[in-house]
């Protein structure tokens, strides 16, 4: 199982993530989040990484043509896209993380248009909010949406609640961005390291699916 940590705003977040053990990090390029960060800072960070480390870029309705150039800029390998795009906008990269935000077992109906994608994070549903809403969302949801392809399990992740998501869900990766922060945009080290620690147990000494 993989691990990433979204909305790195700082090396020293970014380090202490990869430090920790943490697969993927993400970087938010949607300038209402608190978690924004400009493409400038990204590729300052990006170019610190050792080699292995995936990196996402994180973008919410945004043009096609910002997307491609922001993501070329920065060395940025994984677009995720967190907003209402369609299928045809998911094949503008590879790979793509298509998002959808889920309250009931119907919200995942629009998983089958976009059959292309390389997996799906299933985040909590806000009608204010893309994401980062720090609230949970019925797990048994992400279990059925596994027949659709990979899974990326997001939404009020924390270092105590973890262990159980993993063993509910056995997702293919997990995604946690305000469960790990000191305040908006600065993760908390310590629970940074507890989570990434809980996870990767949680994932060796998991039930097979």
């Amino acid at each position: 199982m993989k691990v990433k940590i979204c909305g790195i705003t700082n090396p020293d977040d970014a380090l202490a993530a990869v430090e920790y053990g943490a697969d993927a990090l993400g970087f938010v390029f949607y300038p209402k989040s608190p978690r924004y960060i400009t493409p400038e800072k990204a590729a300052a960070i990006t170019s610190l990484l050792p080699p292995f480390i995936s990196t996402v870029g994180v973008f919410v309705n945004e043009k096609p043509d910002i997307i491609l150039q922001i993501m070329k800029m920065t060395g940025i390998r994984v677009l995720q896209l967190h907003g209402s795009e369609t299928p045809d906008t998911c094949k503008i990269w590879t790979p793509v993380v298509k998002s959808f935000r889920v309250a009931d077992f119907t919200d995942l109906k629009p998983l089958e248009e976009y059959k292309g994608v390389s997996a799906y994070l299933l985040d909590t549903y806000s009608q204010s909010e893309y994401g980062g809403t720090g609230r949970i969302f019925n797990w048994d949801i992400a279990v059925e949406a596994k027949r659709e392809g990979r899974i990326i399990l997001a939404g009020g992740l924390t270092p105590e609640n973890i262990e159980m998501a993993v063993h509910h869900v056995k997702p293919y990766a997990v995604d946690v961005s305000s469960g790990v922060e000191a305040k908006k945009g600065k993760k908390d080290l310590n629970k940074l390291k507890e989570f990434i620690g809980k996870a990767r147990r949680a994932s060796v000494h998991r039930e097979p699916s």
